[in-house]
């Protein structure tokens, strides 16, 4: 009974999990799940249309790049990463210079070291006519500019227990001058003889060449005037016009007879002399004038441009030195000071047919020399370059250019500013 009750149970459930409603209701729910997973494809679509917004919104973001990375786009769409982009307007406003280069004579050029000194004859060393203590006058320094016969210092000796020589010698003169008049008008009435004449005027001289010797002028009259005599001391004045160019001695110091108190110079001419290493001997006799800068001086001075001339040079080393001097005269014209230290380019033989350029149109970097070249109206392109003879001014490109193209000669660091930061923007398009 109760195993015929099981089967029709499992007979009718059999039934019921085969018939079409319940297929079909399968059916529908798979066809549902078919169409929810349509319309999640649609929504997927709806997502492309998202992205598609995405885009344009990262276009509006693109047009907010840095100029950098503007700059670099723009390259690109110039046909190139190496090309700079730097339009006529901010070019000119940042001060780019372009030139266009061509084949012209040059000169092998020696680099060494020298100083300025100031021509002989036109310096003159200051003594102490008298021993004493030094005493400035007028806040004397070094680099003023004095006359010919201004006081520079005055030497006293009033507090030497040896007594003021000015005095002492004005009194020999004084007494000596006496004795001299007394002595002719007995030689005349033929009182004293000739010899003791003789001997009185000696003495007169003696005691004049020294009196006059600390500054002492006698008069017409015989009487001596104080001339350079003050009353704080001795007066010693500068015996040229021209500038101090060294000062000796400092206040206070005491000073002997014949000691150097200080140095004038004038500036109308000065010395170049250039210290030359030994293995340059064989050059020397090409050499011809000379560029140069002084320390701590930013401007290169041509002699060709300050009328000087090769003086002389050096035909054999000295003992105590292992280079040989070349000197060269040039008129001052600028506001060079002798005693400068300097750097020398000696110009000596010609190179024809050289590609030159300014200095400023070389940028280095980590050793390596650059220079910009102008592509067109806007472009430029960095190339690196091998130099070689260099005169302070211009200097030789051996290799990286060639004639006929078009060079920065003035501005080339505002140029590579513009390739590598926001310095100088670089040319924009609008949007």
């Amino acid at each position: 009974m109760f195993k015929t009750l099981y089967l029709c149970l499992m007979g009718l459930f059999l039934l019921g999990a085969c018939s079409p409603s319940a297929h079909s209701h399968d059916g529908h729910q798979h066809e549902a799940e078919s169409h929810d997973h349509s319309h999640e494809g649609h929504q997927h679509e709806g997502h492309d249309h998202e992205g598609h917004n995405h885009d344009h919104e990262g276009h509006d973001h693109d047009s907010h790049h840095s100029e950098a990375e503007h700059q670099e786009a723009e390259a690109h769409a110039h046909g190139g990463s190496d090309e700079i982009i730097l339009p006529p307007a901010k070019a000119q406003a940042a001060g780019v210079k372009v030139a266009t280069i061509t084949p012209q004579p040059f000169h092998a050029v020696i680099h060494t070291s020298g100083q300025v000194l100031a021509a002989q004859g036109e310096e003159r060393t200051v003594v102490a006519p008298m021993a004493g203590i030094v005493s400035f006058r007028n806040r004397l320094t070094e680099g003023m500019s004095v006359g010919k016969g201004t006081p520079l210092l005055t030497l006293s000796a009033s507090r030497l227990a040896e007594g003021d020589p000015v005095a002492k010698a004005r009194i020999n003169y004084e007494t000596a001058r006496q004795a001299y008049e007394r002595a002719e008008r007995l030689v005349k009435e033929q009182i004293i003889s000739r010899k003791a004449y003789e001997e009185a005027r000696q003495t007169y001289e003696n005691a004049r060449i020294t009196y006059e010797g600390l500054g002492g002028q006698p008069t017409g009259n015989g009487k001596p005037q104080s001339g350079h005599q003050t009353s704080t001391g001795q007066a010693v004045t500068a015996p040229l016009a021209g500038y101090v160019k060294e000062l000796l001695v400092n206040e206070g110091d005491y000073v002997e007879v014949g000691q150097p108190l200080a140095r004038i110079t004038q500036d109308r001419k000065l010395f170049l002399r250039a210290d030359v290493s030994q293995s340059h001997y064989r050059q020397l006799s090409t050499l011809h004038t000379a560029h140069f800068r002084p320390a701590a001086e930013q401007q290169t001075y041509a002699l060709s441009e300050l009328n000087g001339r090769l003086l002389s040079y050096g035909k054999a080393a000295g003992s105590n030195s292992h280079y040989l001097p070349v000197t060269f005269e040039f008129d001052n014209r600028g506001d060079i000071m002798p005693g400068a230290f300097s750097e020398v380019w000696l110009i000596s033989s010609p190179i024809e047919g050289a590609l030159i350029l300014p200095k400023s149109a070389l940028v280095e970097e980590q050793g390596s020399y650059f220079v910009f070249i102008q592509l067109d109206e806007e472009g430029y392109r960095k190339q690196l370059v091998t130099t070689g003879a260099d005169d302070g001014r211009n200097i030789q490109i051996v290799s990286g250019i060639k004639a006929g193209q078009r060079i920065v000669i003035e501005g080339a660091q505002q140029v590579k500013l513009a390739a590598t930061s926001n310095a100088i923007p670089a040319h924009s398009h609008e949007h």
